[in-house]
């Protein structure tokens, strides 16, 4: 079975969607970027299996959170859940380039396939594939529009 919840913070509503083995997706609605988020008929709401959740994502928000500790299920490629696994390295309010990403997870040329899965990342935030910029400082790419994610990293006193 799958649920969600869906809830405001000071910056957006977010969608958290999950199973009884994690979250498997979270959505900021942004109003920008390129990725539509819908919530499907055979999901069932159940806003109490994600209080702590919930919790987190408010604290962070609220400046009192800079990791979280939430069980986690993203859906992906073996290269895919090696890329996402490297981002809960990059530690708050830092961050790293693609290129310093590709090379974290053994393959310095693969830049580019880092950034496709960036793109494809089923829990940005909690996986947080905002921490990552183009060579240079540019904030290039972000599935949610690049604005949220400099408000995210403003946030984070990271630039």
């Amino acid at each position: 079975m799958t649920y969600y919840t869906a809830f405001k913070t000071p910056y957006w509503e977010i969608i958290l969607v999950g199973d009884e083995n994690g979250i498997t997706h979270l959505h900021m609605v942004t109003n920008e970027g390129k990725r539509d988020f819908i919530i499907k008929e055979n999901w069932q709401r159940d806003d109490a299996m994600f209080t702590e959740a919930r919790k987190q994502i408010l604290e962070y928000f609220d400046g009192k959170r800079t990791q979280f500790d939430l069980p986690l299920n993203p859906q992906g490629t073996e290269f895919q859940k090696k890329a996402w696994k490297a981002l809960r390295t990059i530690p708050f309010g830092e961050v790293r380039t693609y290129k310093e990403m590709a090379e974290s997870i053994g393959n310095p040329n693969a830049s580019r396939a880092v950034g496709t899965a960036n793109a494809k990342n089923p829990i940005p935030l909690i996986i947080p594939c905002h921490r990552v910029i183009a060579t240079g400082g540019k904030l290039a790419g972000f599935a949610l529009g690049v604005d949220a994610k400099e408000r995210l990293l403003r946030l984070e006193k990271a630039i």
